[in-house]
């Protein structure tokens, strides 16, 4: 399938929309009441520090909503005016947070059901409307909605579509797109549909089995066990490694792209001379400004002396576990809850590394204490205000 002439053509669709309804003004005014918060604010004009009682918050200097977070979230305000009778559904979450996703379910977004690991999109009829979310939706997903005769309203945030277009290079040169992301993420899964040959790698770990393969070759039968649910059909390891291209989820670890970027580009001039590197390799810059700048900050932020760290985020938000690794790798006892609840007198209940939740007790120390807080890209800030102030309350009965 040509994917960049059926984008194209949709685009040129008049069921097609990716700008809004001219609606922008008023949203924005409702999305200020519902999700920001006079107390973040506060913190931020305070040098993003904060004392109240035995307790200072050192806030991240960048942290919460991104611009293409809080563009999507807009668009599917602006959808739901625009259409106030129209059924409205969402293919996916808006964004990996579970008040604003609950938010669109009160204001009668419906979200496509997954059923045996597929999404249900019977349920969809002619002239329905269909909200494409930030991290995009699959070539066949929207091809289905097209043919369908659906209205779609495409939220996806422009680092992503970015991406999208390198994979295109990549496949127009013959290239195999190296996808640095998580094989069943949303995102992944939408960018390796416009892919031609890909591998997705997690880590730097599966990266260098890579890099060694091609260097050395190996069990061709191994490799594919090894990856067998992130490549691209008929994959051959032994064929497709030849010429090779740099992508990424745009929520991962920056400096574990970089590094993936960097070890590939080197094994590719080994194998076939520096002279030759352009015909074996394709690098671009993916790595979406926002997630930089919110691990950049949280680099910054653990260098001071804290107490211990909370990091607020989805649970399902790879943005927001990379900023909880940071934290964790520099030894500070470290938190990740979705939302104020998870804090009761009970102790805090929140998501470890490896995705299962632990309720820790007695997690606030006695005493003067500085805590540090974040908080995921698709985080409003009135979930780190409500965060914050139990956290304020616990420690003033404690």
């Amino acid at each position: 399938m040509d994917t960049k002439a059926f984008k194209k053509s949709l685009q040129h669709s008049e069921n097609y929309h990716r700008k809004g309804f001219g609606k922008a003004a008023e949203v924005a005014t409702l999305l200020k009441t519902e999700y920001q918060s006079n107390l973040v604010q506060l913190i931020r004009d305070n040098n993003y520090t904060l004392t109240r009682g035995d307790v200072t918050i050192r806030l991240a200097e960048s942290f919460g909503f991104c611009w293409g977070v809080e563009r999507a979230v807009a668009m599917a305000y602006e959808t739901r005016q625009h259409f106030p009778t129209e059924r409205i559904w969402i293919t996916n979450e808006i964004i990996h947070n579970p008040s604003v996703n609950q938010r669109l379910r009160e204001m009668q977004v419906q979200f496509i059901e997954v059923t045996n690991g597929n999404k249900d999109f019977s349920v969809v009829n002619s002239g329905d409307v269909v909200i494409l979310p930030a991290f995009g939706a699959s070539v066949q997903e929207m091809q289905l909605l097209n043919d369908l005769g659906c209205k779609i309203v495409d939220t996806t945030c422009p680092w992503v579509s970015k991406v999208w277009n390198t994979v295109e290079k990549h496949k127009k040169g013959d290239y195999t797109s190296i996808i640095h992301g998580k094989y069943n993420h949303e995102e992944t899964i939408a960018t390796s549909s416009f892919a031609g040959k890909y591998l997705i790698v997690l880590n730097l770990e599966q990266a260098e089995y890579v890099a060694n393969y091609i260097l050395n070759g190996g069990d061709a039968g191994e490799f594919m066990t090894k990856f067998s649910r992130a490549h691209s059909e008929g994959f051959n390891p032994d064929e497709d490694l030849k010429q090779i291209g740099i992508a990424n989820q745009t929520t991962m670890l920056k400096s574990e792209t970089e590094l993936i970027g960097k070890l590939f580009e080197r094994t590719m001039m080994r194998k076939y001379s520096p002279s030759q590197l352009t015909e074996h390799f394709q690098t671009f810059n993916t790595i979406c400004d926002a997630t930089q700048e919110r691990q950049d900050a949280m680099f910054q932020l653990v260098e001071e002396k804290l107490d211990l760290m909370v990091v607020i985020g989805g649970f399902n938000s790879s943005n927001t576990t990379h900023l909880q690794e940071i934290a964790i790798e520099r030894g500070i006892a470290s938190y990740h809850i979705d939302c104020a609840e998870r804090i009761d007198t009970n102790g805090i209940e929140h998501r470890l590394l490896d995705g299962n939740l632990q309720l820790t007790p007695h997690w606030l120390p006695k005493g003067a204490i500085t805590i540090g807080v974040t908080s995921g890209a698709s985080t409003p800030d009135i979930v780190v205000a409500d965060t914050v102030e139990k956290i304020f309350a616990l420690k003033a009965n404690n």
